[in-house]
């Protein structure tokens, strides 16, 4: 599946400019709908490292209001946690009445990581498929939406983003040598994530697989994916977009503004 992949697509920097803001301004529209609404929702993004989990996460709630949702930047396990049923840390996170609940990685990390570096015995991560399976259908029958996306790139594009941020001596702390050895083991975390995504797809909780080698595509075509999702969760209550257009062009207006003090200041810097 993921190899037939076209990684080639993207987005001119004029254009994703252009739709950004109306795309940022109707998520705030939609985030203020489901909060009135009591609709919750659960946004989790995997992937590739380097592959723009975290600039998907800062695209996604840099125009939301920070009181309707919460992120949960997820690691392994900690000792007291794996004293606990896996899914415990989990459940925890699950949002309330309205909120949103984002993921940068999540329980899936149990059949990523977790598999492919053998800290679980195969027992476990082979169970672990039907319990993301329940734990799921349960949080949907709930009247939780689930949106769920998988950043793709290749081996290649990897490395040269592994490259170009050890290269900058302010950003060279996020590659560490764990990163490298994942790295070399693209193959394996390929066929880990191949069988993740067709086992866990589900009507309640559909996987969308985004290109990522353009970050400017794979940022518009995360938030089309979420304000479809939500608009249709919402229903009749889906706030009209008459709303948003009109607020979109004071929007772009603020940001050129900010965009031409910035280079006026670089200037002067220069």
């Amino acid at each position: 599946m993921l190899e037939n992949l076209n990684l080639k697509r993207k987005l001119s920097t004029e254009e994703f400019n252009r739709v950004l803001p109306g795309l940022q301004r109707r998520m705030y529209d939609l985030e203020k709908a489901c909060w009135d609404n009591k609709v919750s929702s659960i946004v989790l993004f995997e992937g590739w490292d380097a592959a723009g989990k975290g600039t998907s996460v800062a695209t996604l709630t840099q125009r939301l209001d920070p009181r309707g949702f919460k992120l949960h930047p997820i690691s392994l396990p900690r000792p007291f946690e794996m004293s606990r049923p896996w899914l415990w840390r989990f459940w925890l996170c699950v949002p309330n009445a309205g909120e949103m609940a984002i993921f940068d990685q999540s329980w899936y990390i149990r059949l990523l990581q977790e598999r492919v570096e053998g800290l679980v015995p195969e027992k476990q991560w082979r169970a672990a498929f039907r319990d993301i399976i329940d734990f799921e259908r349960m949080l949907a029958d709930n009247g939780t939406e689930i949106i769920k996306f998988f950043l793709h790139i290749s081996r290649k594009e990897q490395e040269k983003r592994f490259e170009k941020i050890a290269a900058d001596p302010l950003e060279s702390w996020r590659i560490t040598k764990e990163d490298w050895a994942r790295h070399k083991k693209y193959n394996e975390y390929l066929a880990a994530a191949e069988d993740m995504l067709e086992i866990t797809e589900a009507t309640e909780a559909p996987w969308t697989v985004i290109e990522a080698t353009s970050r400017r595509w794979a940022l518009a075509q995360m938030l089309k994916t979420i304000i479809m999702a939500l608009e249709e969760r919402l229903g009749a209550d889906t706030p009209p977009r008459a709303a948003s257009d009109a607020a979109e062009a004071a929007d772009a207006d603020l940001r050129n503004a900010m965009a031409w003090l910035d280079d006026k200041e670089d200037a002067k810097d220069a």
